[in-house]
């Protein structure tokens, strides 16, 4: 971290720096609004100390300057009562906040220390957010290298296409891009382009100007209003041919005209688009523009159904269980066997969203801390006894019962940890299935994976 302090003051930057006591973070200091410019430009800054006399170098605005060199820098401005005011203005430009002289050092190092910390728990939110992602989205083959991938496109400015079953988790996945983007300080708005009634699309998106129809106002479209962040245009397939001729020439040349109006104004905006809709054959039946889909799709990601990827079930579950049961009024402690093996087993046409709602659905149902099968809506009520050969492998609960109910692993209840759900349901699969990798392909694993757990739970093969 390097701070700059930026004063006309002498006698305070010296004073500053005499008893300055940080010892791993350094400071530059200048005294002139032009060296401000000359240091901001070398984009190494952390924090900056800047006088108020040194908000505008000639037409220049030094704030706006600072941030768009300096990714990340925090910017406290040093005034004085005469010109509090400036000061205050300069905070809707991207200042941080603002100091009234007269200040001292130990305040300077205060100010330091909270930046510090707030990148400290940053950086230690990053990797719990990247730990949650690995458990949330899963560790199949295919669920990896879309990981892989969003890592890598996240921090640069491409626009992505994520396609995929509606409630697969694409608005997700594109918050997280935006997240592990330069971006991720900046707003990021979703829209449902489908939702929007077609008489309204084109001025929501770019603007309006008053007069340009009935009812029509001076208005920011959703465009302006991400400037600097992320626009997620979901089912972006839903828009007419007109309004995609209008997107196409903002994706070509970063400039937008707001109905009515006869100038571009230039905008700053990534954009990440996603349907549900197969986006060739829409090209090839002439609703989808050729030219918008290849702009769009410089990055693709396809996100797979959750029946495809039922190892992640249970952390979904869980998941589900912290972000609803306050809002229910619970606290559950456990779900019985019978309903963890309609859980495991459904194949969930709704996908994650589905599996969000029977979780949502099981909390208001629930009469005491454990979930039980009743609890869940009425079409995972079926008997869970499953062929393999359909894509099922969880054995019956009769079956289970029988196994375990000498087992040191079932509680008097009956109740079968999760863990034992688990072995139970590998071993289903492994009697109807012996070929290693194909198993683990059919189980939504990596064969390694598949290794892991069969070591783990002490499965004989």
């Amino acid at each position: 971290m390097v701070v700059l302090l930026a004063d006309p003051d002498k006698k305070f930057i010296n004073d500053v720096l005499e008893k300055w006591s940080l010892p791993d973070v350094p400071v530059r200091s200048v005294t002139s609004a032009v060296d401000v410019i000359s240091v901001a430009a070398a984009g190494d800054i952390s924090v900056v100390f800047l006088s108020a006399d040194f908000l505008w170098v000639t037409e220049l605005d030094s704030v706006s300057y600072l941030k768009e060199h300096n990714q990340g820098v925090e910017i406290v401005v040093l005034c004085e009562q005469k010109n509090l005011s400036a000061a205050e203005n300069s905070l809707s430009r991207g200042a941080d906040s603002y100091l009234l002289k007269p200040v001292g050092t130990a305040i300077l190092e205060n100010a330091v220390r909270k930046v510090l910390q707030k990148n400290s728990n940053k950086k230690s939110y990053q990797l719990m957010e990247t730990q949650v992602l690995d458990d949330l989205l899963g560790s199949t083959p295919e669920m990896q290298k879309i990981l892989k991938t969003i890592y890598k496109i996240a921090p640069t400015t491409s626009t992505i296409l994520i396609t995929g079953e509606s409630g697969t988790g694409k608005e997700f996945a594109a918050n997280i891009i935006h997240r592990l983007s330069k971006r991720t300080d900046d707003v990021f708005l979703a829209v449902n382009c489908g939702a929007i009634p077609e008489n309204i699309v084109e001025s929501e998106l770019f603007g309006s100007k008053k007069g340009a129809f009935t009812g029509a106002t001076n208005k920011k479209g959703l465009l302006e209003e991400a400037e600097g962040g992320t626009l997620f245009l979901d089912e972006i397939a839903e828009l007419s041919q007109a309004v995609q001729v209008k997107l196409l020439r903002f994706l070509q040349n970063r400039e937008i005209r707001r109905v009515g109006e006869t100038e571009n104004r230039t905008i700053d905006v990534r954009i990440i688009a996603a349907t549900n809709r197969n986006v060739l054959e829409e090209v090839k039946n002439g609703n989808f523009r050729e030219d918008l889909y290849y702009r769009l799709n410089t990055f693709h990601l396809e996100m797979p159904p959750l029946r495809e990827r039922r190892s992640v079930i249970g952390n979904l579950v869980k998941h589900f269980l912290i972000k609803h049961q306050k809002d229910c009024g619970k606290k559950i402690r456990d779900i019985d066997s019978a309903a963890q093996m309609a859980l495991m087993s459904y194949n969930y046409p709704g996908n994650i969203r589905e599996l969000e709602n029977i979780i949502e659905h099981a909390l208001v149902m629930a009469e005491g801390e454990i979930i039980r099968l009743g609890d869940l809506p009425e079409e995972l009520h079926p008997d869970p006894t499953l062929n393999f050969n359909q894509g099922n492998l969880l054995p019956s609960p009769d079956s289970v019962k029988k196994d375990n109910k000498n087992s040191a692993s079932s509680g008097a209840d009956g109740i079968l940890p999760l863990a034992e759900i688990e072995r139970q349901y590998i071993l289903k699969a492994y009697n109807e299935e012996n070929n290693l990798s194909r198993l683990s392909k059919k189980l939504g694993i990596s064969r390694t994976s598949l290794w892991r757990k069969i070591e783990k739970y002490k499965i004989t093969i």
